[in-house]
């Protein structure tokens, strides 16, 4: 299993437990989003690119920056 965090500007837009789908955009450097446009990953080199695209939200998190959903994927 492996984990990806990614940032979403409001709250209420994906819930624990759903299944989302990931789609890829860049090359070399990367970031993930859930879609359609719900939440956007972080970068990520070649190597460490994401094979599934698929998963399932494990948490949502509210901070000061904004929420944060983390998904699993089945790696």
């Amino acid at each position: 299993m492996r984990e990806m965090e990614f940032k979403m500007e409001r709250h209420g837009l994906v819930e624990i437990g759903q299944e989302v789908e990931i789609s890829e955009r860049g090359d070399a450097i990367c970031n993930y989003i859930i879609e359609p446009a719900l939440a956007m990953s972080g970068c990520y080199r070649g190597r460490e690119r994401l094979k599934s695209r698929k998963g399932i939200v494990k948490d949502i998190r509210e901070t000061e920056r904004g929420f944060y959903v983390v998904v699993e994927f089945d790696e």
